[in-house]
């Protein structure tokens, strides 16, 4: 079920990394590049149960806040 999951955000991933190359304007760029940061940090979290490892939540958050902060410099 975890693996359906992690299968599932990469396609997402992709998805977002396409819509921050192809943007039509910069605030669908950082939107894109947000959601990809968010991405990130729920393949984390899923890597982090698959693995055995609960340690992986502390660094998805760490990553989530770093996503948040720079995402509202950017902006």
């Amino acid at each position: 079920m975890f693996s359906a999951a992690a299968a599932a955000l990469l396609v997402t991933m992709g998805l977002a990394l396409v819509r921050a190359l192809k943007g039509p304007t910069v605030y669908d760029r950082i939107l894109a590049v947000n959601m990809f940061g968010t991405k990130t940090v729920l393949m984390i979290a899923v890597l982090g149960f698959l693995a055995g490892r609960p340690e992986f939540l502390d660094i998805a958050l760490v990553y989530a806040l770093i996503n948040f902060v720079t995402t509202i410099a950017v902006l």
